[in-house]
């Protein structure tokens, strides 16, 4: 049945972009949402393929709800789809927050948007604070749905699903995803009308490459041989001289490298914007990593993984849409929600490495969102998907386990106690449950129990969760009453796991002097810290870094000698962490601890909030001990060392201008006016300059931006890898 986009009760403005757009008609699967009740406030869970259009249909519906005065929260689980989403919604006649930090605030200038766009994390934080607006949702939209299934999102996914219809029983729930092998199941627990089909708008072909020849089911077709070695290589080419870009999926990091430097020896791609893009890129280079994907760029391709600075990341994506990038070779996570399309796709590696069982195969669900990124609508007669087999006898093989294979079913992963720990915390303290009974039956509205009616192991999770959280003070319990305490509710608010608040707190108690580096070390022992990777020739480095600062370092090797490793991962991370702090350059931090200049960031986002935790806490506990760790925070965040605190605090100082200003001898706001504004503008620049007076004359500072580059002092560091 036809449904057309005139005859959909959304505001006329939206429907008129559309029209603009070319969009005058729905495709099979967006009809169907509209059969099955999304404009008559049903629930749904919308199971289609990628690109068959599942953000247009809950677009239509947040209207929908906004034109009848209902306020809308579309949930993400990545900060970088969330600012991709952002950007889709802008611009279309309603207002458009985001939010995906912060996680002790209420945030409650979100609720003058018709939509907020915002992760899951985020959402949970928002009710842990009380947020008002969140009671005046009507519909929420989860995007991804299907990480309900995923260890470290779904717990957290779960519970903010089950907070949210426990707040707002009467708000319509929209879920989507594209690989949901127990779909059924699902929707059950959604309470929601299922919508299922096959129906692409682009046709996809699922094929396998063995001995120069794609074989798909019904037919096969020929690849030219061009190179001898590579099999991924002629794919690309192939795909390449029919006018179509392709991205290329591998097991690692290096491989993605590997295969983009092939690649741009291979294309030859001579486009002056390519150019422009290279040089754009070669401007933020300042590791060896930066350069080579700048010089791959300028001929063609490129590769994208987390190791990658968001700036270059988004140039990347920007050249791909764009047409100019004609191949992206990335690890996995490129497939995991950003809309970047390609004629082909190649799934080179289907085997990964795990720490468990070595070398694993990846999960059915994991190919098809990646087969899912094969043909850009519009653009492309068709989309390809193809695997690559070692030999003939492999490639039926293929086939059986994941052309022909549905996806993996989802499962709720709340049952385990170090998932519930956080959550049962934050549902005491925010007042959500009051008594064992009310989290009994909370706990009974939960994806896990109407997959396992009896929820044994929940209930066992549960009580393990409350026994830690009544030892550690955080929560009392006065014969079936539950309540949080002073402790409880502030842990629950900062958004940190119980556990770490609980090894910082009694670590701080502990402590007689103060020290930077055995905050960081505490800290990356926490359950909330991401650790590097300690390889067998870091460990020698790490103990001469041990003897050096046995001082200034809080924690004691363990005796049990298994447990080393997890000792030895916590130290060199709080090492990388001790570096950025003291200045050491991007390269340099790249090329002793072997990681990207986006590891670094994410490294000091994640350690930045758990410094700003460290601080509230030591305010409770520790109060000598505040001032120190707050200071020590607004120097993580900046990259810079204690002297230059006091310029940091202006706007559009950053980490690089800081030092210069510090190293020609103005080290304070009033030294900056003693000096005039010609002096200081042959350090900075007129315009930085006039910007910095203009601030100090009206008696405005705040933290300045973080900053990258050479520094110009002398680079020292505890760690020293051979």
């Amino acid at each position: 049945m036809s449904v057309f986009i005139k005859e959909l009760p959304i505001p006329v403005n939206l429907r008129q972009q559309y029209e603009r757009l070319g969009i005058t008609e729905l495709y099979p699967p967006q009809a169907e949402c509209v059969m099955a009740g999304i404009f008559k406030e049903k629930n749904l869970l919308v199971a289609i393929p990628t690109a068959s259009g599942k953000t247009l249909v809950a677009e239509m519906a947040m209207h929908h709800h906004i034109a009848n005065g209902g306020k809308c929260l579309y949930i993400v689980p990545l900060k970088a789809l969330a600012s991709e989403k952002y950007d889709e919604f802008g611009g279309k006649g309603v207002r458009v927050g985001i939010a995906t930090g912060d996680f002790d605030r209420r945030d409650d200038s979100l609720g003058r948007n018709d939509i907020v766009v915002a992760t899951s994390e985020k959402v949970d934080s928002l009710l842990r604070n009380n947020s008002r607006w969140l009671k005046e949702i009507t519909l929420i939209v989860i995007d991804e749905v299907h990480l309900i299934d995923s260890s470290d999102r779904g717990p957290t996914l779960e519970m903010v699903i089950v907070k949210m219809r426990f707040t707002n029983p009467a708000m319509q729930l929209v879920a989507l995803s594209a690989t949901i092998g127990n779909p059924r199941n699902l929707a059950s627990w959604l309470d929601a009308e299922l919508v299922t089909s096959t129906w692409r708008p682009v046709d996809l072909r699922q094929g396998v490459f063995c001995n120069d020849s794609i074989y798909f089911h019904d037919s096969t077709r020929p690849v030219q041989h061009i190179s001898k070695n590579y099999d991924d290589l002629n794919l690309c080419l192939d795909t390449i001289g029919e006018e179509g870009q392709c991205l290329v999926f591998v097991s690692s990091r290096r491989n993605a490298e590997a295969f983009a430097k092939r690649a741009a020896s291979a294309i030859h791609c001579d486009n002056p914007e390519l150019k422009e893009l290279a040089q754009k890129l070669s401007s933020l280079a300042d590791t060896d990593m930066d350069k080579l994907l700048a010089t791959c760029v300028a001929k063609g391709s490129a590769f994208h993984h987390a190791g990658l600075r968001r700036e270059a990341r988004g140039l990347v994506e920007e050249g791909f849409r764009r047409g100019l990038i004609k191949c992206i070779s990335s690890t996995p996570t490129l497939a995991a929600g950003l809309n970047l399309p390609a004629r082909r796709v190649i799934i080179r590696d289907y085997l990964r490495y795990s720490v468990e069982g070595g070398m694993q195969p990846i999960p059915v669900r994991e190919y098809h969102q990646m087969a899912g990124r094969a043909g850009r609508p519009h653009l492309d007669p068709y989309g390809e998907a193809v695997l690559i087999a070692k030999d003939m006898g492999q490639v039926e093989e293929l086939f059986e386990v994941y052309i022909d294979a549905i996806a993996e079913d989802v499962h709720s992963k709340s049952a385990e106690a170090t998932a519930l720990y956080t959550h049962i915390l934050s549902l005491i303290a925010s007042g959500f449950t009051r008594t064992r009974g009310e989290l009994a039956a909370f706990m009974d509205r939960t994806f896990y129990v109407h997959e396992n009616k009896r929820g044994r192991l929940i209930q066992r999770s549960v009580a393990a969760a409350l026994e830690f959280l009544v030892t550690s003070d955080m929560v009392v319990e006065v014969g079936e009453h539950l309540g949080a305490t002073e402790f409880g509710v502030m842990v629950s608010r900062l958004y940190i796991d119980p556990r770490s608040a609980d090894i910082i707190v009694r670590e701080l108690r502990a402590r007689q002097e103060y020290s930077d580096l055995g905050l960081l070390q505490l800290i990356c022992s926490t359950p909330d810290m991401p650790t590097l990777y300690v390889r067998n020739s870091d460990v020698p480095a790490l103990s001469r870094a041990m003897d050096m600062s046995a001082g200034q370092l809080w924690m004691e090797p363990p005796l049990p000698h298994d447990a080393a490793e997890t000792f030895y991962r916590s130290l060199k991370t709080s090492l990388l962490l001790f570096d950025w702090a003291n200045e050491l350059t991007d390269a340099k931090i790249c090329e002793r601890y072997a990681v990207g200049p986006g590891d670094i960031y994410g490294m000091v986002e994640s350690v930045n909030w758990l410094l700003h935790a460290s601080a509230e806490l030591a305010r409770m506990f520790k109060t000598p001990f505040y001032t120190s760790i707050r200071e020590y925070e607004i120097c993580m965040k900046n990259g810079i060392r204690r002297e230059l605190l006091p310029l940091i605090r202006l706007r559009g100082i950053g980490r690089v201008r800081a030092r210069r200003l510090f190293n020609n001898g103005i080290k304070t706001p009033d030294t900056i006016l003693a000096a005039g504004i010609e002096e200081v503008t042959k350090i900075l620049g007129r315009g930085t300059t006039e910007q910095i007076f203009e601030q100090l004359k009206g008696g405005r500072s705040e933290p300045g931006p973080d900053g990258g580059g050479e520094i110009g002092i002398q680079q020292t560091s505890l760690l020293h890898f051979g």
